[in-house]
């Protein structure tokens, strides 16, 4: 019995002692430490600039709907009920093609009986760069017939533990024709 808990303990202390992407150990032991190391840690405002592309047709599908209200027809304008789940590409540029950062993956509701608008939940998952391996947590609602839209940051993870801020979402393309969209985000962000 004492070799098989002192087995058990020195594996634990190999997990615990395993850093995580960006050397920030996730293990809970590790993160009540940087808890408790808060109160000498200053906060850090980061703003990010990207884009966000959402295609719901053709061989490249990266949002797809997975359930509709059954008193609702496609012809809808609003489109009351539809829920749509994602995993669309986030670059620098506009251009699907420009440089990938990570991946917005979530999922949006149409929400509203009126002019179109959704609601969004959306995990911001960094692939690259600085912030590769972290993640920004957005919810909020999306008129997307408005100019701007604002969605809070409700958290996050890694590099942007305790996160909460501001993400403004803009349609700088839309093509109904093939159901695709490309959205400019601007997101600014206080973190530690």
């Amino acid at each position: 019995m004492g070799k098989l808990l002192s087995a058990i303990l020195i594996l634990c202390s190999m997990v615990i002692s395993v850093p995580a992407i960006h050397g920030i150990a996730e293990d809970p032991k590790s993160v009540e430490k940087w808890l408790d190391n808060l109160t000498h840690s200053k906060q850090k405002l980061t703003k990010l600039h990207f884009y966000f592309h959402d295609i719901e047709s053709g061989n490249s599908t990266t949002s797809i709907q997975i359930a509709r209200a059954p008193n609702n027809n496609s012809t809808s304008t609003a489109a009351f009920g539809g829920i749509n789940i994602f995993d669309n590409a986030m670059t620098v540029g506009p251009n699907i093609t420009s440089k990938l950062l990570g991946r917005a993956q979530g999922l949006f509701a149409a929400s509203s009986l009126g002019p179109q608008s959704l609601l969004i939940t959306m995990n911001l998952f960094f692939t690259e760069g600085e912030f590769n391996g972290s993640t920004l947590a957005i919810v909020g609602g999306d008129p997307i017939l408005d100019q701007y839209r604002e969605m809070s940051v409700v958290g996050g993870s890694g590099e942007f533990r305790l996160a909460r801020g501001i993400a403004t979402a803009k349609t700088v393309a839309n093509n109904p024709a093939t159901n695709t969209a490309v959205l400019e985000f601007h997101v600014v962000v206080i973190h530690y």
